[in-house]
């Protein structure tokens, strides 16, 4: 008997986990954001291609088993663009979002006092920031070089001028605050950056779809929406480790603990960063699902219309509000 008659078929095109429920998105994010994904060969990442697209086209196994199944499909969720299909870019991918960004965000809180230190990890932050925002944008929306220039240079401004403005107005306040300045700056530059990196959506919408995946029209409500979900989700995983690891660290320098081995608080920090972002990364995606909903009453009035006029129109539609 082979392997694939003995096996009940599943929907392959939906995540394993219940994705209505926090705790199911919460799994399923631990899986595409499993920094040793980012080990995967070229060729570990086509063969889960080719096993995904032979299931999706004739429902065959092909020889593995269905946990092997499973497990191709979270190889290729983590590499793959859930809407274009096209590989992305190590670095901008979300199995990268730990290791990378474990290495900027301990630096930053690190180098926090000296202006050219602020300046440079800043830039190396938001280079970071724009490479993952356009990697993730929602759908095949085209992003223009003066678009993604402009969203870069305004969102490293951003960055720097309030990193540096707040670390001058701090010099007097206790040491804490001042560990809390990169935080302050890294939102505000996500408040910037993420919805000048996803500009096309929000002037032509991002596509909405009924619950069978149709197509319904373009909508620029659910493209503000969806950045709108994504830039608290962002702000949210730096959250953890760019508030609490400064109180501890702050702790750590009234006590002199680190006094006989000074080089050490760097590196301690990023390990401490890498922490926080293994769980806070999933677990703040998931805070919001990815396959976002919206009543049609939310809609705009001419794509309401519309929807109304086909034969049993749905009352919710669903876009993917990107990573």
């Amino acid at each position: 008997m082979s392997l694939n008659k003995s096996v009940e078929k599943v929907n392959i095109d939906k995540p394993r986990w219940d994705q209505s429920t926090y705790w199911g998105r919460a799994k399923y994010f631990f899986s595409i954001t499993y920094p040793l994904n980012v080990l995967a060969s070229s060729q570990d990442l086509e063969r889960a291609k080719e096993i995904v697209q032979k299931y999706r086209k004739d429902g065959d196994l092909g020889g593995v088993s269905l946990e092997e199944l499973w497990r191709a499909k979270e190889l290729y969720d983590s590499a793959f663009h859930p809407d274009t299909g096209e590989k992305m870019l190590l670095i901008g991918r979300m199995s990268a979002q730990v290791p990378v960004n474990m290495a900027i965000t301990g630096c930053m809180m690190s180098f926090y006092k000296s202006t050219p230190a602020v300046v440079f990890w800043q830039w190396v932050n938001q280079s970071f920031n724009a490479v993952v925002n356009y990697t993730n944008r929602s759908g095949s929306s085209p992003i223009s070089n003066k678009q993604l220039v402009t969203s870069y240079v305004l969102a490293t401004g951003g960055a720097l001028v309030t990193a540096l403005g707040l670390n001058s107005l701090v010099k007097s306040a206790p040491p804490l605050i001042g560990r809390w300045v990169p935080f302050v700056a890294v939102s505000a530059a996500n408040c910037i950056n993420i919805p000048l990196m996803r500009l096309q959506e929000l002037q032509n919408g991002v596509p909405v779809s009924d619950e069978r995946g149709n197509v319904l029209g373009s909508s620029k409500v659910a493209a503000r929406q969806g950045i709108t979900l994504v830039t608290l989700s962002r702000i949210g995983m730096a959250m953890p480790g760019m508030v609490l690891i400064p109180v501890a660290m702050n702790a750590l320098e009234r006590r002199r603990a680190l006094a006989r081995a000074p080089w050490a608080a760097a590196p301690l920090q990023v390990l401490l960063v890498g922490a926080c972002l293994t769980f806070a990364t999933p677990l703040c995606c998931a805070l919001f699902s990815q396959r976002a909903s919206l009543p049609v009453a939310s809609l705009e009035p001419d794509l309401q219309e519309t929807i109304r006029k086909l034969p049993d129109p749905p009352t919710t539609v669903y876009y993917n509000k990107g990573l």
